[in-house]
């Protein structure tokens, strides 16, 4: 029996009582308790604008119980569009690399920073790679804009000093995947670091003290002290991440690339397709979209836990 599955059964056991603990521990949660349900369950209600033809023209509760029912009209849209197929690819292909990239680079590098014996050093090297966190994709799209512009960029003034011929690269597809994981490894990789070096620099010094003593090398260590350690927390952001995998940064796609005609096949995401419909359909659309967005992203992330739970049940988040 593992280990989850005895502490279940003893807490079956025990009798219920609840301790002077269990009031302040609840008082302390109640303020999030509220926030929850006033910002997250309630708002759950707006579901129903997916299933109407939703016009905004009053009230909006008025508008709700007053818009004729369209069923999964609106989900037509989604799926039945030309261009569904390059959609749906671009969001879940983008999310992919970026699930990968997102995980493997911060481990690397917090392990990297772990073993700095400079600790002024350690922080320098956080601070530079956590900045790029706090950019918002306008700014990033206007230093974007100062190197790629056709006639003004830096990088097609160097072209042109070195002898060579301008790029318009706001009308070549092909180099924006490139640029598109680029930035967003750049913007994320601090972040994500950070959650992984806390973990690190918890960890029980005596562990490393007695594999020194053995003779085990710095890639031992690693392979054998830290990344067992760190199996939970990758596990955990693994799983957090693959809920999001049918979600993009909507700023990164549509900011970053100007929102050009010519990228389109490798820069739509249903993110961006939604935000384009708004400005010429009607919320019931963009409501689909999120809905089918929601249910997915669960599905996804139970699927994501089930198999781990399979593989390795201490592991597992639920």
């Amino acid at each position: 029996m593992s280990s989850k599955a005895e502490q279940k059964e003893k807490r079956k056991r025990l009798p219920f009582r609840w301790h002077k603990q269990d009031t302040e521990l609840t008082l302390l949660a109640l303020p999030t308790t509220i926030w929850y349900i006033l910002f997250c369950f309630l708002p759950m209600f707006g579901i129903i604008i997916a299933f109407k033809n939703f016009r905004i023209s009053g009230g909006f509760l008025s508008n709700v119980f007053k818009s004729p029912w369209v069923g999964f009209k609106n989900f037509e849209f989604l799926f039945k569009s030309n261009d569904a197929w390059v959609i749906i690819r671009n969001t879940i292909g983008y999310n992919i690399i970026f699930i990968i990239l997102g995980i493997v680079l911060p481990v690397l590098f917090a392990i990297m920073i772990g073993l700095l014996h400079s600790r002024k050093a350690s922080k320098v090297y956080q601070t530079m790679m956590f900045l790029p966190y706090f950019l918002s994709w306008v700014v990033v799209s206007a230093v974007g804009w100062a190197f790629l512009s056709f006639d003004k960029g830096i990088v097609n003034s160097m072209l042109v000093n070195m002898g060579g011929d301008p790029v318009n690269w706001y009308m070549e597809p092909s180099y924006w995947p490139f640029f598109l994981i680029f930035l967003n490894v750049w913007k994320g990789l601090g972040y994500g670091m950070v959650i992984y070096l806390a973990t690190i620099t918890s960890l029980d010094s005596t562990y490393y003290e007695a594999a020194i003593i053995d003779g085990a090398s710095i890639w031992q260590q690693t392979r054998y002290i830290t990344l067992p350690m760190l199996k939970l927390v990758i596990v955990m952001m693994f799983i957090l991440s693959v809920g999001r995998i049918f979600y993009t940064d909507f700023g990164l796609f549509y900011q970053v690339t100007r929102d050009s005609n010519s990228l389109f096949n490798v820069a739509t995401t249903i993110d961006v397709m939604v935000y384009k419909q708004l400005k010429t359909a009607t919320v019931g659309m963009a409501s689909a979209a999120a809905f089918v967005q929601s249910v997915l992203g669960c599905a996804t992330i139970l699927t994501a836990n089930w198999i781990v739970r399979k593989i390795d049940s201490d592991s597992a988040m639920m």
